[in-house]
């Protein structure tokens, strides 16, 4: 069995950061390639005299250690070489979802107050609906080009087996002006600025545990929150990975989400960084191109969301579709008729799938292959992981006499909650949000007894009496309906076989005078499909309980997604089944009697005895 290398020597106190694990892969693999980028390549050593300028460039604009600066960017080597270069001076970066404008990116600023936004050219233009009162004092704006040496010559992709330049060089970037409508321009502070490493005094005082950098919550159900990720956390999430991946010296990994994001930003750089290897960065993620590379760069693991196995399963069969050098991937969110479909077409039968979120204090990961489950933890009683019974009817937990949660047995769906550690050590740490409001909602105190404090990951899971553990849904998305529990997760799983829809989005919507929510599915089709509204009913009813099967069908013209590929619920759970907020859908009500879906008028809802949709019934109990 494979196992993660353990981060061993380290103590949340060390004066030591990812800034010091860039100058130390500078020094002994400085000549191997860090990121491959189209046609670009930037070696360790590139890497590390990149980040000295931008490092350097802060610190003669004015900018200390502790401070923040916000960065704005699209995938492409300067993202993570900008926020590399900030950590030597002991800056802390924001990583701004590249999404966010208006209201959202002000809400965004205001909760890591930086003292300046570094933006890429290519989203100057997201500035433009934002308050003059968020934007802060310093707004560097930076173009879309290569480091030197990065573009052919001596570290061109296609030569990189051959080693590279093991010295750096400045960036001779310029942007179409000097300055932008917002700022001044990045490029001319950083040909202002040295490439050698700064003296470690500017960092002196930083530690392990001190925030690297905050990435935003996904924001599924309300506005996203700022996560602080300490060096501790980034550095143990590249050990970690690797190790479960089985990380070798002629290993290279796969970036192909957005490098805001925990997946992407924060796994696939550390695991580089860890093990000296590189990583093959995308502008997004591309089904046409995913192959391609795989081939052309010969990619050997891929991070992904189970959102992109999905779509590359959907592209024609091929007959040359095990033809790669893809031996193993990693990531979450993998539904079990699509990770048996992946696997026996592509051949790639190393799959870790895990369970966690950027800012838990714990992780659980799949190294057997054991299709649908997240993970075992066979001594649960040796980590810091429980899982308690949940009233989803009630949406609160179950206590005992004493006050205290209660237990869940095998088979038993609840939520997995996490024991906060304190002292020095690599696990169990709850670094919480830049909201002391945000941090102490995912809290609870006093779970066991007196004292304890717990982190809820707002999952409901259960394990079977082999300690497997298989994610149910989350906590406010699983509902109840004639007296029985349903989740979503499982009802869209079910329904994945049914030919037709490209996505399934399964959520609960109130319906007035009736206890519990009804499920709803929203089902998208590619341009041409049709939803056939017997079949689809036949098949739910053949498949699934009779509380579980959806009441309400809606047409998307479009799946609403995060850029990270997480389906929103909540504005769908709103809008409920009426016309009115259905912004042209088509909406359909199963008819038991017909054997079909029916469209959703007011008399058919009165000949099924089904209460016109109320907006207020529609909005209660919705997280």
């Amino acid at each position: 069995m494979r196992g993660a290398r353990r981060v061993t020597g380290f103590t949340r106190d060390m004066p030591y950061t990812v800034a010091d694990r860039l100058e130390e892969r500078a020094r002994d693999s400085g000549a191997r390639p860090f990121i491959l980028f189209e046609d670009q390549c930037v070696t360790y050593a590139e890497a590390n005299c990149w980040a000295n300028q931008v490092a350097n460039a802060a610190l003669a604009a004015g900018l200390r250690c502790g401070d923040v600066v916000a960065l704005l960017m699209h995938n492409r080597p300067q993202f993570v070489l900008i926020w590399l270069g900030l950590a030597k001076a002991g800056i802390v970066t924001a990583l701004i979802n590249t999404s966010a404008t208006g209201d959202v990116l002000g809400h965004a600023l205001r909760q890591v107050a930086p003292r300046a936004l570094i933006v890429g050219s290519e989203l100057v233009a997201s500035l433009d609906g934002l308050d003059p009162a968020d934007r802060p004092a310093v707004i560097w704006e930076q173009a879309e080009t290569a480091p030197e040496g990065s573009s052919g010559g001596v570290s061109s992709v296609e030569g990189r087996s051959g080693g590279g330049s093991s010295g750096g060089g400045r960036s001779r970037s310029s942007l179409r002006s000097e300055g932008g409508a917002y700022g001044s321009d990045f490029d001319a502070a950083l040909r202002a600025a040295s490439d050698r490493d700064p003296d470690r005094a500017v960092r002196a005082g930083v530690r392990l545990a001190d925030p690297l950098y905050y990435i935003f919550t996904s924001g599924t159900t309300g506005l996203p929150k700022a996560a602080r990720v300490s060096h501790m956390r980034f550095i143990n999430a590249g050990e970690m990975m690797g190790g479960l991946l089985g990380f070798g010296a002629d290993d290279v990994f796969y970036c192909v989400l957005p490098l805001y994001h925990g997946a992407g930003g924060m796994v696939v750089p550390s695991v580089a960084l860890a093990f000296g290897v590189p990583f093959v960065l995308r502008r997004k993620f591309s089904t046409r191109g995913f192959w391609q590379d795989v081939r052309r760069h010969r990619i050997t693991a891929v991070y992904y969301i189970g959102e992109i196995i999905r779509y590359l399963l959907e592209a024609p069969v091929r007959p040359d579709d095990r033809d790669h050098s893809l031996r193993a991937m990693g990531g979450a969110g993998l539904r079990p008729d699509v990770w048996r479909q992946f696997v026996v077409r592509f051949g790639v039968t190393d799959v870790v799938e895990g369970l966690g979120s950027t800012e838990a204090n714990y992780g659980i990961s799949n190294v057997d292959n054991r299709i649908g489950s997240v993970g075992r933890l066979p001594y649960p009683q040796h980590s810091n992981i429980r899982v308690v019974r949940y009233d989803v009817d009630q949406d609160t937990h179950v206590r005992d006499a004493q006050g205290h949660l209660v237990l869940a047995r095998p088979g038993e769906p609840g939520e997995l909650i996490a024991e906060v550690l304190g002292g020095s050590g690599v696990m169990g740490f709850f670094e919480g949000y830049t909201s002391p409001q945000a941090t102490e909602a995912k809290l609870l105190r006093d779970v066991f007894q007196p004292g304890d404090v717990w982190f809820r990951s707002g999952d409901l899971v259960r394990f079977d009496a082999d300690d497997y553990f298989y994610f149910v849904d989350r906590v406010g998305d699983t509902f109840r309906w004639k007296g029985e529990n349903v989740s979503t997760q499982e009802v869209e799983v079910t329904l994945a076989p049914f030919a037709g829809p490209t996505v399934i989005n399964v959520y609960g919507v109130r319906v007035p005078g009736t206890e519990g929510r009804a499920g709803m599915a929203a089902l998208t089709y590619a341009p041409g499909g049709l939803f056939d509204p017997a079949a689809f009913y036949a098949f739910a009813s053949a498949h699934l309980a009779p509380h579980a099967v959806p009441l309400f069908v809606r047409l998307s013209a479009t799946a609403d997604m995060t850029t990270t590929f997480k389906l929103r619920k909540v504005d769908l759970q709103r809008q409920g089944y009426d016309p009115a907020l259905a912004n042209g859908d088509a909406l359909f009500v199963a008819d038991g009697a017909a054997g079909r879906y029916v469209p959703l008028t007011e008399a058919a809802l009165a000949r099924l005895d089904i209460a016109a949709y109320a907006a207020d019934s529609g909005a209660a109990g919705v997280r």
